[in-house]
């Protein structure tokens, strides 16, 4: 699953940083976004275990199963979540793909990096996570504001990440919808990475 040694790190950093930056979130005041914060926490810094270069370290073989294990748990808690709110099915796909992954490398001789999966199941997601990128990359883009209203940053429909904040009531860490979409625009991207990698 592992490229050249720097980029690997590069992945690792991304992967750290964003997992960090998910444990900041999960002060935040809004119940259902410490939920989400801590699930994309966990996924980050997986993420970034997985993706150490292989000349550093090679995960023993018991530590697959525990990741397919983990990540599968975390998937039926995204399955029974997703009843009250769509955007926990990208929670679902993600951790979904966190268990192929794992379940991969299981599999693979020496649990080798660089092995290859389902070549279907890997290009579905790889098509999933491009366009989420891309998606996502587009919601980051500002929008000029209707007149009388402050401006406005999130780059999409206010009604996916809640009302942007008001002048004078800034938004705590854990409350920026800009920043959380940043959040899991560089998941989905180190998620890309290492599907390509497979």
């Amino acid at each position: 699953m592992h490229g050249p040694a720097s980029s690997g790190w590069l992945l690792v950093a991304l992967c750290a940083a964003t997992g960090a930056y998910c444990l900041l979130r999960m002060r935040s005041s809004v119940e259902e976004q410490r939920r989400a914060a801590g699930g994309e926490a966990l996924m980050g810094f997986a993420m970034a275990a997985m993706a150490v270069p292989a000349a550093v370290f090679t995960p023993p073989g018991w530590a697959w199963p525990v990741y397919a294990v983990v990540f599968g748990a975390a998937g039926l808690r995204a399955l029974w979540a997703a009843r009250s709110g769509r955007h926990h099915l990208h929670h679902l796909v993600g951790n979904g793909a966190m268990v192929y992954m794992a379940v991969v490398m299981a599999g693979s001789p020496a649990h080798a990096h660089g092995t290859s999966g389902v070549p279907v199941l890997t290009g579905t997601l790889l098509l999933y996570f491009t366009g989420y990128v891309l998606l996502t990359g587009v919601r980051l883009i500002p929008v000029v504001a209707v007149a009388g209203d402050g401006p406005v940053t999130g780059g999409g429909p206010a009604t996916r990440a809640g009302p942007p904040a008001r002048v004078g009531h800034p938004a705590g860490w854990g409350d920026r919808p800009e920043l959380a979409r940043a959040c899991r625009l560089s998941m989905g991207i180190a998620m890309l990475a290492m599907l390509l990698a497979m």
